[in-house]
């Protein structure tokens, strides 16, 4: 794809409300006012919490979760005693945490204003965790709650060292991926610095201060005793042209797994959101079509739904996107609860949809999914996938689009004469 290449404008028939949803998301974080640092903090004490005795810990205890505290309320002190908070075993201890990353849905469509309104990066292959230092130590905790490393850094409050400065319940937490090959963790976001949140920032300041800020600790610098894995920023481009090819084709010191897609405007939204899309094609992943446990590609698409009061079968998003239905007889034979997240594969009929909502699909039942998942799978995911075994949004698409707004801009307004 050339940088500057000009193509026709790309229009595909809308196969979600996805366009809908980002401009609802958009004003409802606009009316909405949340305790952002108290919720920093709870986050934050939530990744240190088993620090001092990870290696005890019985798997199933993932973490101690947070119990929420009414509005208005404070701490006795700058951190909550987790101890005293309730347990979460198994598959809610890894829901609680995973919800607390901002997850992105799958570009099922363009956005509106890609070239004005969003930035787009290239995704580091690797674990997606938090980074929380505070304390005079560094944790790090992957999706499903459970410790990565155990650490000292150069971030603030990250090592207990002689001349270290700044509030001693001063904390920070980072978004990041890390990256096995280099043992680097690569920065995709930034939640709280110092103990200011950053929940309520746009992903345009939010991404400035993690750019300006992060350097200036020593983070970036090489590993050293008081500093065990370096970290560094993700490049961030917008995703004008020029941007998009950078990030696409541009070389890398890590290995890419997809391009994310930042809307300038939007907050550190906690859980799904339609503000931050992630694409892929083979050019830029490995894994654009989900593998089986052997990493064959299967025949058939798999997906994975969660099943409901009435035996219906949904999928993750909130609200769920509600897929098919099974019969109560069924249910009761296969032994299968409500909650339970069942495996389907995709029979020859396919997905339907018209005029851009979901209509029906040829589900094969296949059996109970594996115990360690947390979630059925989101809307945005299942028609990903599906798109891409039959009809791909390719990065020519994406081109096209930008260009065509561009030409947009350069038009002319003509003035009407009386």
């Amino acid at each position: 794809m050339a940088p500057h290449e000009i193509r026709r404008p790309f229009k595909r028939r809308p196969i979600s409300d996805q366009q809908k949803r980002r401009e609802l998301s958009l004003l409802r974080q606009s009316q909405h006012r949340s305790d952002a640092q108290q919720r920093a903090r709870n986050l934050a004490s939530s990744v240190i919490s088993l620090q001092s005795s990870s290696s005890d810990v019985d798997p199933e205890i993932l973490f101690e979760a947070v119990p929420e505290l009414d509005e208005g309320t404070e701490s006795e002190s700058s951190s909550f005693d987790v101890r005293q908070a309730s347990r979460l075993r198994g598959p809610e201890a890894r829901k609680w945490f995973a919800r607390q990353l901002m997850l992105p849905e799958w570009m099922i469509d363009v956005p509106d204003n890609l070239s004005r309104d969003w930035y787009v990066l290239a995704r580091p292959a690797g674990k997606r965790c938090f980074v929380v230092s505070s304390d005079g130590t560094t944790v790090s905790r992957v999706r499903n709650g459970s410790i990565l490393h155990h650490f000292p850094s150069a971030l603030p409050g990250g090592a207990r060292k002689k001349g270290a400065s700044g509030p001693a319940n001063s904390y920070s937490i980072l978004d990041c991926i890390f990256h096995e090959f280099d043992q680097t963790y690569y920065v995709i976001d930034m939640v709280c610095w110092r103990g200011y949140s950053l929940y309520e920032c746009t992903a345009e300041f939010r991404f400035f201060w993690l750019q300006s800020k992060l350097a200036e600790t020593g983070a970036c610098d090489p590993p050293s005793f008081y500093h065990k894995f370096r970290f560094s920023a993700v490049p961030f481009y917008n995703c004008d042209q020029t941007g998009l090819h950078s990030a696409y084709t541009g070389s890398l010191p890590y290995v890419k797994d997809g391009l994310l897609f930042y809307n300038k405007h939007a907050h550190y939204h906690t859980g799904n959101t339609p503000l931050v899309l992630i694409w892929k094609d083979e050019s830029c992943s490995q894994y654009v079509i989900d593998t089986d446990n052997n990493g064959e590609v299967p025949n058939q698409q798999h997906i994975v739904l969660e099943l409901q009061e009435e035996g219906k079968l949904v999928t993750s998003d909130d609200p769920p996107v509600p897929f098919s239905c099974l019969n109560a007889d069924f249910v009761k034979q296969s032994g299968l609860l409500s909650g339970s997240l069942i495996r389907f594969a995709i029979g020859d009929g396919g997905l339907n949809c018209v005029d851009g909502r979901f209509e029906k699909a040829d589900l094969q039942y296949i059996g109970v999914s594996n115990r360690a998942r947390a979630f059925a799978d989101s809307y945005s995911k299942i028609m990903f996938q599906y798109m891409a075994r039959h009809s791909p949004l390719k990065v020519e698409d994406l081109a096209s689009t930008i260009s065509h707004e561009n030409q947009q801009d350069k038009t002319p307004e003509v003035e009407m004469s009386d």
